[in-house]
């Protein structure tokens, strides 16, 4: 597979069955190959399956959060590359330096507008 087609390939992973399916059909209809996600337990074994180029992440989940998975992927010599874009309704600047900290290479409110959405996918993939 070459690198463009990878970075077609997008996982999202939201554990709001309306919000995913709004995510990737929205990411269908602007091109890209779009891989839901409900439950961060199985992100790994989703990336090693699909090699997404970018992964949008939801912060509010159950089990792990969506800040400890963003650390803990951009920890991982495997998939620290990876770019992060957390998509999230904790929506003020503490939250927003925090996903940053965390490793997030860019970050979303909900609810977004199509565009601010778009706009940050574009930046990376």
């Amino acid at each position: 597979m070459s690198s463009a087609q990878s970075h077609k390939k997008i996982l999202v992973v939201d554990d709001s069955p309306a919000e995913l399916k709004l995510l990737t059909q929205l990411l269908e209809h602007e091109g890209y190959q779009a891989i839901g996600v409900d439950d961060l337990t199985k992100i790994e074994q989703t990336i090693d399956a699909d090699r997404p180029g970018l992964i949008l992440l939801d912060v509010v989940m159950p089990v792990r959060n969506g800040f400890e998975a963003c650390r803990e992927l951009k920890a991982s010599a495997e998939y620290g590359a990876i770019p992060v874009i957390i998509v999230t309704t904790k929506a003020t600047q503490s939250d927003r330096h925090w996903g940053e900290l965390q490793g997030a290479n860019g970050y979303v409110f909900k609810p977004f507008r199509r565009e601010d959405l778009m706009r940050a996918v574009r930046r990376f993939a």
